[in-house]
C-alpha cells in the first residue's frame, strides 16, 4: 500500500506548545538552545516533534523509551542498533526514519558500503556472522511476526539475553513508529535502488 503523499495530521507550530509541551518536548533535544536561538541560520523545530506535540502524555512515554535505547543503560552496540533500525526503515519505506538513521548509523561507524548493502539485506557478502542474523531477524519480525528458530540460535550464540531483548525491543519500536510515520504521510525521499550512493545528511534530528 502506497503511503499518503501529504501529512493526514497537521503539526502543532512550536510557537502553539504550552509551557508543559515545552519543557518536555525540548527536554528530547540534544541542543534545544540551537532550534530556539533566532539565529537567522537556526535549524527548524524538527517536525517529528510538533507531530508529538498532538499527545504528549504518549509522546513524552515513547520518546523517553526509544531515548533508553540509546543511553548508557543500553546493552547493544550503537552500530548494531543503528544497523536494524536502517533495515526497518528500508523493509517499511520509512523515508523520514531512513535519513535521519542513516546520519546517525555513519557516525557510529557505518561505512557507505555497509550502509548501502543493507538495502541489500541479510544476502550482501561483506556482513559478519552476527550482523547476518541481526538483518534476518529484521526481515522476519516483519515477514512473520516472529524470529525463526535458525536465526535465533544463530543470534543466541553471539548475544546473551539482556541484548536479546533490547535487539528485539529496537526492531519491534522502530517497525512501530516507521508505520505509525508513514501513516501520518511523513515522509521523505528514500535512495531509489540498492546501488546508489547514500548521502549524509547534516540536519539535526
Amino acid at each position: 500500500m502506497t503511503p499518503p503523499q501529504e501529512t493526514r495530521l497537521v503539526p502543532v507550530p512550536y510557537g502553539e506548545w504550552d509551557d508543559r509541551t515545552r519543557e518536555v518536548l525540548l527536554s528530547y533535544l540534544r541542543r534545544p538552545e540551537l532550534y530556539l536561538s533566532g539565529a537567522p541560520d537556526a535549524p527548524p523545530m524538527p517536525i517529528v516533534l510538533e507531530l508529538f506535540a498532538h499527545h504528549l502524555p504518549l509522546s513524552d512515554t515513547w520518546l523517553a523509551f526509544s531515548d533508553m535505547l540509546a543511553s548508557g543503560e543500553a546493552v547493544l552496540r550503537p552500530a548494531h542498533r543503528e544497523l536494524v533500525i536502517l533495515r526497518v526503515a528500508w523493509r517499511t519505506r520509512s523515508g523520514y526514519e531512513w535519513n535521519q538513521h542513516q546520519r546517525m548509523g555513519a557516525a557510529e561507524g557505518l561505512s557507505d558500503e555497509k550502509l548501502r548493502a543493507v538495502r541489500e539485506g541479510p544476502d550482501a557478502a561483506l556482513w559478519t556472522p552476527e550482523e547476518r542474523s541481526m538483518l534476518r531477524a529484521v526481515d522476519e519480525m516483519i515477514d512473520r511476526f516472529c524470529v525463526s528458530e535458525e536465526t535465533w540460535q544463530s543470534l543466541a550464540s553471539s548475544f546473551n539475553p539482556a541484548q536479546l531483548f533490547e535487539l528485539l525491543f529496537v526492531i519491534g519500536g522502530y517497525l512501530c513508529l516507521a508505520t505509525v510515520l508513514n501513516s501520518i504521510g511523513l515522509q521523505a525521499d528514500m535512495p531509489v535502488d540498492a546501488t546508489e550512493r547514500p548521502v549524509h545528511p547534516g540536519s539535526a534530528s
